[in-house]
């Protein structure tokens, strides 16, 4: 019974902060910050998959989360029939003699015997074919690219509700994950870490520099809403009448009424995955994993394929960060490849993870909104202190230019304060694993 009390006390205090905030600041403002922080508890539950549940230590969380954004654009963009007409249809069949190239040498490898000749072989094939996928890829792209370029230049989408995109996302993520840990999951943890983060700069660069395939570096924008538009609110009669009896202005209202429609949306996807996470967790599937985390070696004698389940925890946790990732560019309403930033967004869900404690899918949560609250509000409260700490001294002051312009370092710094202070006072995690 202390314990919880004590875990609800947690996410009371939480709720706390967020209605201060929604007093001292603006409404809109808390519940931004909830919205992101749901969405960050998804990702926090997908590494805790990965991690607190088999131990692997994934460091490519972000190009997960952008292939979930690109679903986005894939599914509830329209179609652009000029540019499928000038090379769309190319582009597909580059990328199927692309795959046919690869399968060829894997089974070049497989079935020749190992020596010089399977090594020639091997070679022959895979440069003969990076040279007929080129030839085919290159002019197919230039075409595309072509079609008003200003505002489109890409293949564009399916044209379906932006509800699919999310569990596309997933799907997404999930088939890069399986690919990448067919592969890279045999390596130790140090050099599964590297790898990882390798991959998703990969991603990234793909989608920077890959114009055909969803604009690139000039961003996609006005991308399709589950809720309706702050502008057709303000213009409903019905809706603005609502507003006025409740003493909010129109415009205020518009927006509040949109974000909490995206609250109810995250909440809902949140519940059914930690939902699917606990039933997971207590299954004899999930203590099996923590088995494998726990010893390797023990469990393979006792005669679990690790490796193979290994792979299944990738290809979830994966897949729960792509959900992520496509709800992310959905609150966001674009796609924009650089604001992917593998180091410092990873570094900031794995701290959710760890002060939350590893292992524990509602730790997992509770770490999420505490962090995301405080990486939010931390860089405004560092000005306000460092603008009464320099109040008395002189205009043009050296120091207290520099004191004021350290604020903007707040944020890092205060997560790795409260990380320490985790690990200090707490090494589990404020809700350790039972």
């Amino acid at each position: 019974m202390t314990e919880t009390v004590k875990n609800t006390a947690l996410f009371l205090g939480i709720a706390v902060l967020v209605a201060i905030t929604g007093f001292m600041q603006s409404w809109n403002s808390a519940i931004l910050i909830v919205n992101m922080g749901l969405i960050s508890a998804i990702m926090a539950i997908g590494v805790n998959l990965q991690w607190g549940f088999a131990g692997l230590f994934n460091v490519g969380i972000m190009g997960f989360v952008a292939l979930g954004g690109l679903a986005v654009v894939l599914v509830s963009e329209p179609l652009s029939p000029e540019a499928w007409s000038a090379g769309g249809f190319g582009i597909v069949l580059a990328l199927l003699l692309g795959a046919a190239t690869v399968v060829a040498a894997v089974l070049v490898a497989r079935h020749m015997p190992k020596g010089r000749s399977r090594n020639l072989a091997m070679l022959a094939v895979l440069v003969l074919g990076f040279i007929i996928y080129r030839a085919v890829f290159d002019p197919n792209v230039m075409a595309v690219e072509a079609i008003n370029p200003a505002a489109a230049g890409n293949i564009g989408g399916l044209g379906l509700p932006v509800l699919l995109a999310w569990p596309a996302g997933g799907l997404l993520a999930a088939g890069a994950a399986w690919l990448i840990g067919k592969t890279a999951l045999g390596l130790r943890s140090d050099y599964l870490a590297i790898a990882t983060l390798g991959i998703a700069e990969i991603i990234i660069a793909v989608m920077k520099n890959e114009d055909w395939l969803a604009r690139g570096v000039k961003n996609v924008i006005g991308l399709p809403r589950p809720v309706p538009y702050e502008i057709d609110l303000q213009n409903d009669a019905g809706f603005v009448e609502s507003a006025a009896s409740l003493g909010i202005d129109p415009v205020t209202a518009s927006t509040l009424y949109v974000k909490l429609g995206y609250s109810v949306l995250f909440m809902v996807v949140l519940l059914i995955l930690l939902w699917m996470a606990q039933m997971a967790l207590k299954s004899p599937w999930g203590r099996m994993m923590r088995a494998i985390r726990d010893n390797e070696v023990a469990a393979e004698a006792m005669g679990k394929d690790v490796t193979r389940r290994h792979l299944q925890i990738f290809v979830l946790g994966s897949a729960v960060c792509g959900i992520a990732g496509a709800m992310m560019t959905t609150l966001d309403g674009q796609l924009t490849p650089g604001t992917y930033q593998p180091l410092r967004f990873t570094f900031l869900v794995w701290v959710m993870v760890i002060v939350g404690g590893s292992g524990n899918n509602f730790g997992a949560v509770l770490g999420a909104m505490l962090i995301w609250f405080l990486w939010v509000q931390v860089e405004p409260l560092g000005l306000f202190l460092m603008q009464v700490i320099t109040s008395g001294m002189a205009e043009g002051s050296a120091l207290k230019s520099h004191l004021i312009d350290s604020a903007a370092h707040m944020r890092l710094l205060t997560m790795g304060i409260i990380l320490l202070l985790v690990l200090r006072f707490s090494p589990r995690g404020l809700i350790p694993e039972k």
